[in-house]
């Protein structure tokens, strides 16, 4: 299918010492097909200087298209997410962390499906394919791939990373569903319900990923870990709307 432009939906929380390097990167990057970008920046009721570091980017850099919206307080990121997916107005958007954690230059992997008619929706897994993965904590794999496993059985589904940032989806569909989590528990909720959508096509593509340790910001905890099983069985075994 043709897509004319991308929404690019960037959650930021204290994020002013990375946000201008992330839209470096996003600016960088020429997609396929000559599809535009909308970058949508919703910040989180930072504490920080976020507020300036994207002023003085939007002061510098106007030929990349970005929109910045802030919260009142702070709500979480799954808030940030339902309101720049409200905002978003490309045919498809992805999902993007203002940290460095995932490579921008992959938007294309994530395209390519999309663009060649076979997909709706398409995660980035940080755990198939030969891309470089930063190699970190020994039970957040765990957790991550037990996760998966969980949301898996209930969605009927065989990805191979749940917890994944990069979900690229079509705009309509994903603007159609009922998004409730204010936090974390936004990827299994929204998986839930996606596998719920008749003749809905998901794919999956092999990302790099360069992961933080908690010293360089890494804010999900073991308290999200237990939200992501009350939402895959609320969402999944209970199919709450």
């Amino acid at each position: 299918m043709k897509i004319e432009k991308l929404s690019i939906i960037i959650p930021a929380y204290n994020e002013g010492n990375t946000i201008h390097l992330i839209l470096d990167k996003i600016k960088g990057v020429k997609l396929i097909d000559n599809i535009r970008k909308e970058v949508i920046i919703v910040d989180d009721f930072s504490d920080d200087h976020t507020a300036q570091a994207v002023s003085d980017y939007l002061a510098t850099n106007a030929e990349l298209d970005i929109k910045y919206y802030t919260h009142e307080s702070n709500k979480g990121k799954g808030a940030a997410l339902h309101t720049g997916i409200a905002k978003a107005t490309g045919e498809y958007l992805i999902i993007q962390d203002a940290d460095l954690e995932y490579n921008p230059y992959e938007y294309n992997s994530m395209l390519k499906p999309v663009c060649d008619g076979f997909a709706d929706v398409v995660y980035g897994s940080r755990f198939m394919g030969s891309n470089p993965h930063r190699i970190l904590f020994f039970w957040h794999t765990i957790g991550n791939r037990w996760l998966t496993f969980l949301s898996n059985l209930f969605a009927n589904l065989n990805l191979t990373d749940m917890e994944t940032c990069y979900k690229l989806f079509d705009t309509k569909i994903i603007q159609a569903i009922k998004l409730s989590e204010q936090r974390f528990g936004f990827e299994p909720e929204i998986t839930q319900k996606i596998a719920r959508v008749p003749r809905i096509r998901i794919y999956e593509v092999g990302i790099s990923y360069y992961g933080r340790t908690y010293e360089d910001g890494k804010k999900i905890g073991w308290k999200d870990g237990v939200r992501a099983i009350y939402c895959i069985l609320k969402y999944g075994l209970f199919k709450v709307n």
